[in-house]
């Protein structure tokens, strides 16, 4: 099931206060609640939601786990998701308990539903959208973590007006639609009572002011298109899909509006040798016949060079070594993964005479004969199950 942003969930920006998180999920709550949505499962899904999201963006270390590796980052935390609407009642309750609000907050959600709607503040500019960069890196990179240079074309600030989209004195004008206020409100009546609609000004964009003369370099937008190189650290032990959030570096907002991010999606570059498994790597090793009977050392690549294993004698197909440390570390710190070595036998298909010969005088040898032919050997998932158990 694909998971929603949690901020776009409640309705906040990535830079919303913990009380304006707060305030927010409390109107989600008071909306989609079971009791005023008897028998709604829209709702029950959309109140659940809601929970899941306030219980990370109102933990300080969720939060920043959450806003640099996205749903992948609350892996191996307390973290759960909510199925059950008394188990959202009870986690809060404790939540709230030992986070000094005084009890559960669904206390206070039904006292009364009579409030005064405060006046809508102008906006400061039109907010700027958020730009999405897939990084591709290689295991190498991944196992020891990289910074990396990005170049990236994007909405900066003009200069010209610094951002205001006004030539340089003229400055912004009150919008004489909604007066600075941002929005337009209609007052409408019914059998009901009276009804106040509020809708974004038309005039002004919801911004509460209008550009008179507009800059000729931005043409009034506040802002111009260029190319830029950023840079950004990536954490070691990360995995496909993990994505990080690059605070304030997306698309500038028109008008010195707030900036947007930048969200970069790792991509795993295919490896020559290993395949992943987890933080762990798989190495597929072929053996000739004689090796396998005989034993002994072999060299094998690592994520950082190369290092020798011991081949017991008469090792079988399928056989799984393990090299402790030799993986990639936890993205949650806790440990580092291994490398394992899957033993495979290489059979050749052709043979020369003398070859020939020399393979027919060992059929009738009895150390080369099996002793039970009727006895089933181990699959390859056995031999995985025997080394994790």
């Amino acid at each position: 099931m694909t998971k929603h942003d949690y901020y776009e969930i409640l309705g906040v920006s990535k830079n919303s206060s913990g009380d304006e998180i707060k305030k927010a999920y409390r109107k989600l709550a008071m909306q989609y609640h079971p009791d005023r949505n008897p028998g709604d499962k829209q709702s029950e899904e959309k109140f659940k939601e809601a929970a899941e999201a306030y219980e990370v963006l109102s933990d300080p270390e969720k939060r920043r786990r959450y806003d640099q590796f996205g749903h992948a980052g609350m892996r191996g935390t307390d973290f759960h998701e909510y199925t059950d609407i008394n188990d959202i009642f009870n986690s809060f309750r404790d939540i709230f308990s030992s986070s000094g609000f005084g009890g559960s907050i669904f206390d206070d959600f039904f006292r009364g539903t009579t409030s005064s709607r405060s006046k809508r503040r102008a906006s400061t500019g039109v907010p700027g959208s958020d730009l999405r960069v897939n990084l591709k890196l290689t295991y190498e990179e991944i196992a020891a973590g990289v910074q990396k240079k990005i170049k990236i074309k994007r909405y900066q600030k003009c200069t010209d007006c610094a951002g205001t989209g006004a030539n340089s004195g003229s400055g912004l004008e009150v919008c004489p639609v909604c007066n600075g206020t941002g929005e337009i409100r209609q007052v409408s009546r019914s059998v009901f009572g009276q009804f106040v609609n509020i809708a974004v000004c038309h005039n002004c964009g919801g911004e509460g002011k209008i550009v008179k003369n507009p800059c000729s370099t931005c043409k009034g937008d506040g802002r111009v298109f260029h190319e830029s190189t950023i840079s950004v650290n990536i954490p070691a032990g990360v995995s496909n899909g993990n994505y990080l959030t690059l605070r304030g570096e997306g698309n500038v907002g028109k008008r010195n509006g707030p900036a947007g991010d930048i969200i970069v999606v790792i991509e795993e570059i295919q490896h020559e040798e290993f395949t992943r498994d987890g933080d762990d790597l798989i190495y597929e090793l072929e053996l000739s016949i004689p090796e396998a009977i005989l034993g002994g050392e072999v060299e094998v690549p690592t994520l950082n060079g190369h290092a020798k294993i011991k081949i017991e004698p008469g090792i079988s197909p399928g056989k799984i070594l393990r090299m402790r440390g030799k993986g990639f570390p936890n993205i949650n710190g806790y440990k580092t993964g291994d490398q394992l070595i899957q033993i495979n036998i290489f059979i050749p298909s052709k043979l020369n005479s003398s070859e020939r010969e020399l393979v027919k005088s060992l059929l009738n040898s009895s150390n080369f004969i099996p002793k039970d032919r009727n006895k089933k050997s181990k699959t390859i998932f056995e031999h995985f199950k025997d080394v994790w158990n």
